[in-house]
């Protein structure tokens, strides 16, 4: 039989394996790395087998220690299930929910219902991931992600947490006083544009437009390219060219006259955000009380 303690170095030799790094696993798991490492060296002496092939740069699985991940991570998964059932039939909400969001989704989804879930639920937490490559949530450990529009794979639950964007195509006074403006997207291809690149398909952001039935996909070109909308706006604002970004993030700019708003009615809604999450019969307390929130509110905006 597994004591308490083998069953919590088993752990840590999982979370080092999936992530590949002991840095990384440590803040996972809330420990120092000397910590980390003694637990898995530990387990490894224990066993009379090395897990684990470490050098200064990298983490990766001897053969006996790929055997040993296949094994126990379905097994932690059930060990993990079973705690949360524990904790719904006590009534209970705990544990911390990890999500993956970008910025603009964190900011307009997650945090306007952060302070209503930290007080009803004061034995819950919340960890959020911001970036904007598309996660894959089971193998990362992850509970749910917030994106756009991705294709989501079969086995994924998608809710919408928000109501419908728009894209804005934005720049500066001083940009369109020395430039001009453009009058319809294809003049686009005669300004400098600020670039997305997408971290999910390494290609740039492709620029959409829609009027009277009519839709339009600009390849636009540029000096300048990112990967982070709120750097776009400040390109666009130093008058670097001209940015395209969701409405919600560019609106006070626009309202505080550092940004002026152009081809507005080439610009169409499209389905928000939504908040995807595996397809399994047991949700973790805490994120099924996180949904019932976020659908609540998507009810009232």
């Amino acid at each position: 039989m597994i004591n308490p303690a083998g069953l919590n170095d088993l752990a840590a030799f999982a979370a080092v394996a999936r992530l590949r790094s002991f840095t990384r696993a440590a803040a996972e798991l809330r420990l120092s790395t000397s910590a980390l490492s003694h637990k898995v060296s530990g387990l490894e002496t224990r066993l009379g087998i090395r897990l684990l092939q470490r050098n200064s740069r990298s983490v990766s699985l001897t053969e006996a220690g790929a055997q040993l991940l296949q094994t126990l991570e379905p097994a932690l998964a059930e060990i993990d299930g079973a705690l949360d059932r524990l904790c719904q039939e006590r009534g209970a909400v705990a544990g911390t929910v990890r999500i993956t969001a970008t910025r603009h989704g964190y900011e307009t989804v997650i945090r306007p219902v952060l302070p209503e879930f930290l007080a009803s639920h004061p034995k819950a937490g919340v960890e959020v991931l911001v970036d904007y490559q598309l996660r894959d949530i089971i193998a990362e450990r992850l509970d749910a992600g917030i994106r756009i529009g991705e294709k989501l794979e079969q086995d994924m639950i998608a809710v919408s947490v928000s109501t419908e964007l728009r894209m804005a195509v934005v720049a500066s006074p001083a940009y369109l006083a020395l430039h001009g403006v453009p009058e319809s997207p294809q003049e686009l291809m005669r300004h400098a544009c600020i670039n997305a690149r997408m971290t999910t398909t390494g290609q740039p952001l492709e620029w959409e437009f829609e009027r009277d039935g009519r839709a339009l996909a600009i390849k636009v070109s540029g000096p300048l390219t990112f990967n982070e909308p709120l750097v776009m706006l400040d390109a666009a604002m130093d008058g670097l060219g001209i940015a395209y970004v969701i409405e919600g993030a560019a609106l006070p700019a626009i309202a505080a006259g550092h940004l002026v708003r152009l081809l507005e009615d080439w610009s169409a809604p499209f389905p928000g955000y939504f908040l995807y999450y595996p397809s399994r019969r047991q949700m973790p307390a805490a994120l099924t009380a996180l949904v019932t929130m976020l659908r609540r509110r998507r009810l009232r905006v």
